[in-house]
């Protein structure tokens, strides 16, 4: 009987805000936001947006501070260019955001979805912005879209989606660039279609993928497509900090004027007509929260309003809403700590200890030793040089125990900057050297008279030559 009474309070669960019971799209229409954390939001989102816009034109020593061209596998962070070869630093890095981010979630719920998310900034601190310019508030847009198609309705509807274009567009071309680094870009703006059609078709196909998301997909890519929304189920616990509806002060609910005792909440719904996702926090956590807050600062504003305590919608815990607990420092946070910390170590040991010139020394394929016109054997060795650096990188090769066995085929070698090179080493011994089938061999490569890498590796020869 029990559960019979409790299953009609759960049935928000079964279904999500913006599907009807047919299944059907249910458009939101959230009210302008107003209030203290909704300003903070603003500023760091705007902050967010300009450090975006201005990334792909900062330069360090002449090259981009920031580049991942994926293409040409070549990515530059913060003015360190890094190849394939450092890939294994890419998948430590990539843990280590995962581990953050269940840390960070573990912690302070979601957070990052409210607040720094590029779909939420763009969405909410641009789009939706743009929307309340054109259109209007929610009531007055609400109107517009149930009205019939007259020539202020067309006019509006057509003004907004050109807009909402052409931001697509400018977005589109921030994150090409991005890609394929600010000087190509210019080249596919000002040079002629037919020289560029690669990049003119990668440029319409962002623009049509912005476009799509922000205005027809919206808050649907947060409950959809976002695995970060799905996973924060198993991610929290009743520890985790999140917008959270204080029901022991808040109900039961009524209306100011009404005689019978009732608790803080007045019902007045402003929480959820301010929600972008559309759901009533004061049914609990639910997948659709994204912790923007939004309502927040709404139902702070009726409690100003009526002279009562704010924080009956506030940043707190489970724990602290049932058992007035404070933040506790649990094994699970501390477990995600202690591999986080692992894991950014990793990565900073790889970038200390990475070098400036990489070399792959490789015995020449399909050949053991060679008998030379002198009566000396030798090897053949295939030298790769990889310059991870933006300066062109003189280098020498030596063998630790003797340089007179060691010759290097062709011209001096010089690594192009952020590029390859390839060289060939022949090594000698006489046949009364040649004491074992395999004699150990130790090459230095020195760049600018340093030694930057030591290479071990095998000479083959006959035990015993026949002159």
């Amino acid at each position: 009987m029990e559960a019979a009474v409790d299953k009609p309070k759960e049935a928000f669960r079964d279904s999500v805000a913006t599907i009807d019971k047919r299944g059907k799209r249910v458009w939101l229409y959230p009210k302008k936001q107003t209030g203290k954390l909704y300003n903070l939001r603003h500023g760091f989102a705007y902050a967010l947006l300009g450090m975006m816009f201005v990334g792909p034109f900062l330069r360090y020593d002449g090259h981009p501070m920031f580049l991942f061209n994926v293409v040409q596998r070549t990515f530059i962070i913060f003015g360190v260019p890094f190849f394939p070869q450092d890939f294994f630093l890419f998948g430590l890095a990539m843990l280590s955001f995962i581990v953050f981010i269940a840390l960070f979630t573990a912690v302070f719920g979601r957070v990052w979805c409210g607040w720094a998310c590029p779909q939420t900034i763009f969405m909410e601190m641009v789009f939706r912005k743009i929307e309340y310019w054109i259109e209007g508030n929610a009531s007055e847009r609400k109107r517009l879209d149930a009205g019939s198609w007259t020539t202020e309705k067309i006019f509006k509807k057509l003004s907004k989606h050109v807009v909402f274009l052409l931001i697509s567009f400018l977005i589109a071309n921030v994150f090409l660039a991005y890609v394929i680094g600010t000087d190509e870009l210019f080249k596919i703006l000002s040079e002629p279609v037919t020289q560029h059609l690669g990049g003119l078709m990668a440029m319409v196909a962002f623009s049509g993928v912005f476009y799509f998301v922000f205005a027809w997909m919206r808050e649907q890519i947060c409950l959809i497509v976002c695995p970060y929304g799905r996973l924060q189920g198993v991610l929290l616990d009743k520890d985790s900090i999140q917008v959270s509806y204080d029901h022991k002060r808040g109900e039961p609910r009524g209306k100011v004027a009404s005689k019978i005792s009732t608790g803080d909440c007045v019902d007045c719904k402003l929480c959820v007509n301010v929600c972008p996702t559309g759901i009533d926090i004061r049914n609990g956590s639910q997948l659709e929260c994204i912790s923007c807050a939004a309502c927040i600062d709404a139902c702070d504003s009726i409690m100003t309003k009526l002279n009562r305590p704010t924080g009956l919608i506030r940043h707190a815990s489970s724990n602290q809403i049932e058992n007035t607990q404070r933040f506790r420092f649990t094994a699970r946070i501390a477990a995600y700590l202690v591999v986080f910390c692992v894991l950014i170590g990793s990565v900073s040991a790889g970038v200390w200890m990475r070098k400036d010139v990489e070399v792959t020394l490789l015995r020449m394929p399909g050949m053991l030793y060679q008998k030379q016109v002198d009566g000396t054997v030798s090897n053949m060795y295939s030298i790769n040089f990889v310059n991870k650096t933006f300066r062109a990188m003189p280098v020498e090769v030596r063998l630790l125990d003797s340089d007179e066995r060691l010759r290097i085929m062709g011209k001096a070698v010089v690594v192009p900057s952020a590029g390859t090179c390839d060289a060939i080493a022949m090594v000698r011994f006489s046949p009364e050297q040649i004491k074992h089938n395999k004699t150990p061999l130790t090459f230095e490569i020195i760049s600018n008279g340093k030694v930057i890498d030591r290479i071990e590796t095998t000479f083959i020869g006959p035990v015993k030559f026949d002159k």
